[in-house]
């Protein structure tokens, strides 16, 4: 009889279970309440403990998830309905893959989304599977939106190599030229006029350009990503911010084709920290000043970090002809591994051989690198302070510096050209091209700090 009992309980526990699975899929839309987000994800969820958060799941919308189904409308619809809730989370679920097309997340929305991405998100496979009807430049813009956190533990697969591949790449043709055809491919994740973002904890490898692109954006907040691509895939920069203010970048590996950060024209306030950056080619301002245009940047911090395998470190680059000004930066507690040009300053930035010579250019003032220490790739030399002829980069200061060959014995000379300074410390290799005092200015001051 007490078999018989236990045989009964176990059957009815199985209906129960069953039962419940499929009536909430057939209630789609009725949302439960979700596990608590992570801290600090979305702080108004504790302001009041009498409201939970409604998850707008992306099946409930009609996803399948398949990987080769179109999730476009799905996504959109369930962006949507969470845009104009209170307290909402939209949920990307682990164990399905999502292709989306081209598309653009539009704000300003009700209250901050959580956006949880747990499962895949991939665009459609290539050039030749992009509509001809979709933006080339970009994937998933989000505009205007402020006060969203993306998170969570799944992929974005950005499908880039077909992509690298097109004959414009510089990497097709011979001795790294591009050959004719179509250029434009899309930037996988890009923010645009957006505020008080929160993007953390993600995986996101392969985009077929930028991973991820931060235009006139302020208060972002970038912690724990992982990015990967190949060390030979064309303008795969890992995070890159242009007239942007008030950003921080933390806790993040970036292993790409080309910068680990880059910091366009008028950015200020850039905090970055932990990142491991390589093979790569290193953390840039720049480039800056191209056709002839201003370019501002000041109050950027790049301390406590690794690069590695790089073919650059910590890189300011400028065009010549540009204008402007970049000031009040500082390079500190930086391991070099097996890098060339670990510090590098390049005011003749060109990606052609037929760059003409041009007398303005944009000023490089107070910039301080200390405890950069670790060793460089000898086929360049550890230090490159290459100014401009017209307009000298003032201010550098070098302190604890202390780079050794990667490979033998023999130790390279730096490289200055036009830059003054001063050494608090004695720098290894020495440094003694550096100039001291106040360099003459060959243009009129108001035609050179115009910031």
């Amino acid at each position: 009889m007490e078999s018989s009992r236990l045989l009964f309980v176990l059957v009815f526990s199985i209906s129960l279970c069953f039962y419940e699975q499929a009536h909430f899929r057939v209630l789609g839309q009725i949302y439960l309440a979700p596990s608590p987000a992570p801290q600090g994800a979305m702080p108004s969820l504790n302001d009041n403990s009498s409201k939970s958060a409604t998850i707008f799941n992306v099946l409930s919308f009609g996803a399948v998830g398949d990987g080769i189904t179109d999730d476009t409308q799905a996504l959109k619809m369930a962006w949507d309905a969470a845009c104009q809730s209170e307290l909402a989370i939209l949920l990307v679920p682990k164990h399905f893959t999502f292709m989306v097309q081209s598309m653009i997340f539009t704000g300003p929305c009700e209250s901050g989304v959580v956006f949880m991405i747990d499962g895949t998100l991939m665009p459609p496979d290539g050039p030749n599977s992009w509509p001809k009807s979709n933006s080339r430049r970009q994937w998933l813009v989000f505009y205007r939106v402020n006060g969203m956190s993306m998170q969570g533990a799944g992929l974005i697969d950005g499908r880039g190599e077909k992509w690298w591949n097109l004959p414009c790449k510089p990497h097709k043709g011979a001795n790294g030229t591009t050959l004719p055809g179509p250029c434009d491919s899309p930037v996988a994740m890009r923010f645009f006029m957006s505020s008080n973002l929160t993007v953390k904890g993600l995986k996101v490898r392969n985009s077929p350009q930028f991973h991820f692109r931060f235009d006139n954006c302020r208060d972002v907040l970038i912690d724990s990503l992982y990015i990967k691509a190949p060390s030979l895939s064309p303008n795969t920069d890992g995070i890159h911010i242009e007239n942007s203010n008030n950003v921080k970048i933390y806790n993040s590996v970036v292993s790409n084709g080309d910068d680990c950060v880059s910091i366009g024209a008028g950015t200020f306030n850039v905090d970055i920290n932990n990142i491991t950056c390589g093979p790569s080619h290193g953390i840039s301002i720049g480039s800056l000043g191209i056709r002839n245009s201003r370019a501002c940047v000041s109050n950027i911090t790049v301390t406590d970090s690794v690069i590695k395998h790089s073919d650059n470190g910590v890189r300011i680059k400028t065009w010549q002809g540009g204008y402007g000004t970049v000031s009040r930066v500082t390079f500190n507690n930086i391991h070099m591994d097996t890098v060339r040009n670990p510090i590098m300053i390049d005011q003749y930035y060109c990606q052609t051989k037929g760059c003409i010579n041009q007398t303005s250019a944009v000023l490089i003032s107070d910039v301080l690198y200390a405890n950069i220490k670790g060793t460089y790739d000898v086929r360049s030399p550890p230090m490159h302070l290459a100014c401009s002829d017209t307009v000298p980069c003032t201010n550098l200061t070098l302190s604890g510096v202390e780079l050794l060959p990667a490979q033998g014995y023999s130790i390279a000379d730096p490289f200055c050209w036009n830059a003054y300074g001063d050494l608090k410390t004695l720098t290894i290799p020495p440094l003694f091209c550096l100039l001291e005092g106040i360099p003459p200015m060959h243009l009129p001051r108001n035609e050179v700090d115009q910031c």
